[in-house]
């Protein structure tokens, strides 16, 4: 059907339109084997219904927030389907989603970036979020209250409710998942060992009784909450001090006691207990997730657009270590991925980010470095309007023709970045571009660097047309990437289903398939 596409014998193409709809033919939309979230939602849920949450959009911008709305329901369900609760996101970066899936949904989250810079940003944004979060919970009761008042009465929910009630499941230890009470919300305070059920109605009477408890129970609660100061990283725990007291005067069991206080007096006074533990640590296929999290138990990870070859090496340690129970990974920056038969002259033993499927190691396949960079592209935000920033990649085309022409210079392991909405014009552009590139700009004159544009900018429409066909292709290079990711999993033993999801609306989170895989009953 497709045999007319290019010349057999100059190998060029000779029908666009018959390559655009090859190119369709083979993409995910059209292919069939996507799992609809729909589905899987259904299948782990059984006869409960999904949790109403708070928007998201009220503390992220709308990428981000649609993003962590629809993966966190999803991990949710897979967390209460499989009875854990605890949580690791890979490269979780500012901490997006795990502080969301802490506070909205109760789960033990450890979330590892290998920046320092995203895990102290990660802190902040959690200690300015758990400051709002009782405003956000308020605000969500009082929209169910109204949403059920509505529906009694027989009239439709008004549009102008902007936020739906938190309604928190408790989590629970079995496979299967529980019944839940829709007017309940429901803290776990994992830390202390006791579970806080606040409402509008019984927040203070819950308050005496959560100190009662403490008290009665101090001794069992000291040794958790000594467990877990000692078993935790330095930076994974809050340090509450006395302004009154000198700490470096106090032993090392009255400053343990003094800690123990503070989270006593802490979970007493907030009925949005939470754990979630931003962490610094450079993730590979061989990482002990033990040396890391000490108090590593049944689990499940998750990534949220990994970048390059974690999301490859997400998929390893997940079938490698029998404590993660399931694993859902959205990838993202496919030009950053290893190729094994790319690269020949390296180590053949090396673990790299493509291909993972033993088939596609048999047959020594290779994309390359253009066809990686062509799956990162849009086209369904090319299809709405949102068009190729054409002039900066023409800038950046004829500053290649500048760079090998006259400094000799083919390649390099520096970056010109985002250098074109910084420049007044193309002469501007080229000099910023060469100082950042640390090459001597004083022996091209302005004169030269007009005439290399005026020699190139008739052919600007053919490279908008080029990099047209590129984005047609996308899906296929983005297909091919996905499936050695689920031909991997398929290849396991310990797998008992996997699948791939599409998870968000590919205008506003281009990438958006994820990886998803549950083990056998028998690992659990």
């Amino acid at each position: 059907m497709f045999s007319n596409v290019f010349c057999e014998n100059s190998k060029k193409l000779i029908n666009v339109h018959l390559f655009a709809l090859a190119a369709k033919y083979y993409s995910l939309s059209s292919l069939g084997v996507c799992t609809p979230l729909e589905d899987i939602l259904e299948a782990l849920r059984g006869d409960n219904q999904g949790t109403t949450g708070i928007k998201t959009d009220e503390f992220m911008n709308n990428k981000k927030s649609h993003e962590v709305q629809v993966m966190s329901e999803l991990v949710d369900n897979i967390a209460n389907y499989c009875g854990i609760k605890q949580v690791i996101d890979i490269g979780s970066g500012k901490g997006y989603l795990s502080s969301f899936l802490s506070m909205q949904y109760n789960l033990k989250v450890y979330g590892i970036d290998s920046s320092n810079t995203n895990t102290n940003g990660a802190h902040e944004r959690n200690r300015k979020l758990k400051k709002h979060w009782r405003a956000y919970q308020s605000r969500g009761r009082a929209n169910l209250k109204s949403q059920r008042l509505e529906k009694a009465n027989g009239r439709p929910v008004e549009n102008e409710v902007k936020c739906k009630a938190i309604i928190e499941k408790p989590l629970n230890n079995d496979s299967s998942l529980q019944s839940q009470d829709q007017g309940t919300i429901q803290d776990l305070v994992s830390s202390c060992g006791f579970t806080e059920i606040a409402t509008s109605e019984t927040s203070k009477q819950t308050e005496v009784d959560l100190v009662a408890r403490t008290q009665s129970d101090e001794s069992k609660l000291s040794e958790e909450v000594l467990a877990i100061l000692n078993v935790l990283p330095a930076d994974a725990v809050e340090v509450f001090s006395s302004s009154q007291s000198n700490c470096g005067e106090l032993c090392e069991e009255e400053k343990a006691q003094r800690k123990m206080a503070s989270l006593k007096a802490k979970a007493s006074k907030s009925s949005e207990s939470n754990l979630y533990f931003p962490l610094t640590s450079c993730i590979t296929a061989e990482t002990e997730l033990s040396d890391i999290i000490t108090d590593l138990e049944d689990c499940m990870m998750v990534g949220l657009h990994t970048c390059g070859d974690l999301a490859a090496n997400t998929l390893r340690i997940f079938t490698a270590k029998p404590e993660i129970k399931a694993v859902c990974s959205v990838g993202c920056c496919y030009h950053l991925l290893s190729e094994q038969f790319e690269n020949q002259e390296e180590c053949p033993e090396e673990l790299w980010g493509f291909p993972m499927c033993q088939y596609l190691k048999d047959e020594g396949w290779c994309c390359g470095r253009n066809a990686r960079m062509s799956a990162c592209l849009a086209l369904e935000r090319v299809a709405v309007g949102q068009m190729l920033p054409t002039e900066s990649l023409f800038y950046r085309a004829v500053l290649q023709v500048i760079i090998e022409e006259i400094y000799g210079v083919t390649k390099s392991d520096r970056h010109v970045g985002k250098i074109f909405s910084k420049s007044s014009s193309f002469i501007d552009y080229v000099r910023k571009s060469l100082k950042k590139l640390e090459l001597d700009d004083s022996k091209l004159p302005d004169s030269c660097i007009t005439d290399y544009y005026e020699k190139y900018k008739h052919r600007m429409n053919e490279l908008e047309a080029f990099n047209m066909l590129k984005v047609v292709l996308a899906p296929c290079i983005e297909l091919l990437i996905l499936l050695d990711r689920l031909c991997y999993l398929k290849e396991q033993d310990n797998i008992a289903w996997s699948g791939l999801v599409k998870l968000f609306d590919p205008v506003k989170s281009p990438r958006c398939y994820a990886v998803i895989a549950l083990k056998k009953q028998s690992c659990f």
